[in-house]
């Protein structure tokens, strides 16, 4: 087993030196501690890491590849990661959140009326209607920035990109957030076509860069997750994105729920201050 770990793979063209890779995680470190953790990360042997939360769009959460501070900040990452031996894949996000509808609970946060716990369920109430409700402009907008994020993570150094496909592709996946009754809601096939439109965006733009897609699944009985595919729908979703042009799965839980459920609190006996955002396995090759 161990001479396969340690063996290198094809992983779409691109060869990685190991099947070891640094799943996509939040540590909430300022830039200079995030990159001492990555630069021992990449120093201890993996083949790649998988940097979490990229943004696709010029504006919202995260640091942004359009602007001159965030593309240096990647660059740097890349550099240091690379310096290792290492390969780098940029997770290419897009947040599901109605920033408008989260302003009204602001005022509720600031005099700690509302706790964070209480702040979650509030917040995934408002993906529903956001969802639903989203125009088609503006979503064709948002697949388009996926592209145009894909090329300038590719600039910045970067090897390869994942598609985060929780959070608004997650959503957009899910009968319990998606009740659109055009193009992009209804059948499995229609839930998919922004996930799939997105990795066509990216592949068009770099027909041939490894696509990795985080899929996110979600199950009954007992009830885990509202955003992602269930089980029985995965012959739908699967076949398409890899028409799209997916070269592996990254396959996790779909969320939506509790935030202590991805996100350990500061007083976790073991991330203590370090806030850990996925723990699902990536496995690529054979």
């Amino acid at each position: 087993m161990y001479e396969t770990i340690n063996s290198p793979v094809d992983y779409g063209g691109l060869t990685l030196k190991n099947r070891i890779i640094f799943a996509p995680t939040s540590m909430g470190l300022p830039g200079d501690e995030l990159i001492a953790r990555l630069r021992a990360i990449a120093k201890g042997g993996c083949a790649m890491i998988i940097l979490g939360d990229v943004p696709v769009g010029q504006h919202g959460f995260g640091l942004s590849l359009y602007s001159k501070k965030g593309f240096a900040f990647y660059q740097r990452i890349a550099e240091t990661v690379h310096a290792e031996n290492c390969l780098l894949c940029a997770q290419l996000h897009q947040s599901d959140s109605n920033i408008k509808a989260m302003l009204k609970y602001i005022p509720g946060v600031l005099t700690k009326k509302i706790s964070p716990a209480d702040l979650r369920p509030l917040l995934n109430q408002q993906v529903g209607p956001y969802i639903t409700n989203l125009p088609v402009k503006k979503i064709h907008g948002i697949i388009e920035d996926f592209g145009r994020a894909a090329v300038l993570a590719r600039k910045a150094g970067f090897d390869m990109v994942q598609i985060h496909g929780d959070r608004m592709c997650g959503s957009f996946s899910s009968t319990v957030y998606n009740q659109r009754t055009d193009d992009y809601g209804g059948s499995a096939a229609n839930r998919a076509r922004f996930a799939v439109e997105a990795v066509r965006a990216v592949r068009r733009r770099l027909p041939s860069i490894p696509i990795d897609f985080k899929l996110a699944v979600r199950q009954e009985n007992p009830h885990y997750g509202n955003a992602g595919v269930l089980q029985e729908e995965l012959p739908v979703f699967v076949p398409l994105l890899e028409q799209a042009g997916v070269t592996s799965f990254h396959v996790t839980l779909a969320n939506h729920g509790e935030l202590t459920d991805t996100i350990p609190p500061a007083n976790h006996p073991y991330f203590r201050r370090r806030a850990a955002s996925s723990r699902s396995v990536t496995k690529c090759g054979s």
